[in-house]
């Protein structure tokens, strides 16, 4: 291609809101769970029950979309417009719900399949725009989803006179404008590449190639904490909350605020990765966030002021570590499996959130609170065993 590209001045930013917008449908229902926990007599399970819906979701979401090529046939813009109106649509349905749990399981399971086409199709909007300086872009257009799935913490959080049913209007209302800025003012980009159907020989690929297999490892290992962690910290918060007198108990505020500063440690990350690589970047968030699992019960008998402190480090870098996992997975494989191996590796790591999920939901009724995120360590640990080689292997950390 010749000629200089003209890039809008309001790119980034739009997408970057898109996706934040996008994000925003992806744990309305947490955020409202214990509103919703009141048509339950065994209401301990559900925040695992939701959040493994949507995850189960998200996978047969990506699995369709990548197996039809559907964002390569069509323009991805409308492809995200469609699934951004589709989706605030089945999330607005929640409030309907009532007191079945079927339906509302259904509900966030097609809100989870139809943020296969807001996440990833986000990305590839943007890589259509940017060939240069693409890491970075990737990094704030992660820390924007992790700030919408906070968001409906802070509506629930920072509008408490406001009825739960208006958290869920509310956030998919900011889900449809998200789908039409991204449709009015996005054009398809320049660099927009046209990819290939889902090739099962990713799989041979991501048990062969050692450095690949060595980051896809440590991407698992960082999904085991991911999700369980977001769905449990309103749980973990209300039982500290609850036992320090005179202390504020707005969970849902605090949960925005905890979840929501991951996005910091995306964007920040992907700034430090194009220095010191990417590799080094997610092993030390990695790593700092397997700490934060065994250390959380200490932290649960601290003052208010350094339990907090913990949670806003750990939600900084329980996420951090994100977009540079896909820089490391998108560089190591083989370029005509690329989208292939992504598309596996992300499956792979998001059903692994549904086990965690539903060990965790399991063992939350035997465990105390103070004891209950200290399982999570198990897959950081891993996560940096599997990883330690790519540390200091420039040709696939630098950035």
């Amino acid at each position: 291609m010749t000629g200089t590209i003209k890039r809008p001045p309001w790119t980034l930013p739009v997408i970057v809101f898109s996706q934040f917008a996008g994000g925003s449908i992806w744990f309305s229902g947490n955020a409202v769970l214990a509103d919703l926990m009141q048509h339950w007599s065994s209401p301990s399970p559900m925040a695992g029950w939701i959040t493994s819906a949507v995850q189960l979701g998200f996978i047969a979401g990506t699995l369709v979309f990548a197996i039809f090529a559907v964002s390569d046939r069509f323009s991805p813009r409308r492809i995200f417009l469609l699934c951004a109106v589709a989706g605030a649509l089945s999330n607005l349905l929640t409030g309907l719900a009532g007191n079945s749990l079927a339906w509302l399981l259904g509900l966030r399971f097609i809100t989870g399949f139809l943020l296969a086409g807001i996440y990833p199709v986000g990305m590839k909007i943007a890589a259509g725009w940017y060939q240069k300086g693409l890491g970075n872009a990737m990094g704030f257009l992660i820390g924007a989803l992790v700030l919408g799935t906070a968001f409906p913490h802070l509506l629930k959080g920072g509008l408490s006179s406001v009825p739960w049913q208006a958290v869920i209007v509310l956030s998919s209302g900011v889900c449809l404008l998200g789908g039409l800025s991204m449709f009015l003012l996005i054009p398809d980009g320049p660099y927009l590449a046209v990819g290939t159907r889902f090739n099962p020989r990713a799989v041979l690929t991501l048990l062969g190639h050692r450095e690949l297999r060595a980051a896809a490892l440590g991407y698992f290992g960082h999904m085991w904490e991911l999700y369980t962690l977001w769905a449990f910290v309103p749980v973990f918060l209300a039982a500290y909350l609850s036992s320090v007198p005179g202390l504020s108990r707005n969970v849902s505020f605090w949960s925005f605020l905890i979840i929501g500063i991951g996005s910091v440690g995306c964007s920040v990350g992907g700034l430090v990765s194009a220095r010191v690589g990417s590799a080094r970047v997610a092993f030390i968030q990695l790593a700092v966030s397997g700490i934060c699992c065994l250390f959380s019960p200490l932290f649960f008998a601290a003052p208010p002021a350094l339990f907090l402190a913990f949670m806003l480090l750990w939600g900084t870098a329980v996420v951090g570590d994100s977009p540079q996992f896909s820089t490391i997975v998108a560089r190591t494989a083989p370029p005509e499996l690329v989208g292939s191996a992504l598309t596996l590796v992300n499956c792979i790591g998001f059903s692994i959130t549904v086990v965690s999920l539903s060990l965790m939901q399991w063992i939350a009724a035997m465990v105390p609170p103070q004891y209950l995120l200290v399982l999570l360590a198990a897959g950081p640990t891993a996560g940096l065993v599997c990883m330690k080689s790519l540390v200091g292997k420039n040709r696939v950390t630098t950035t």
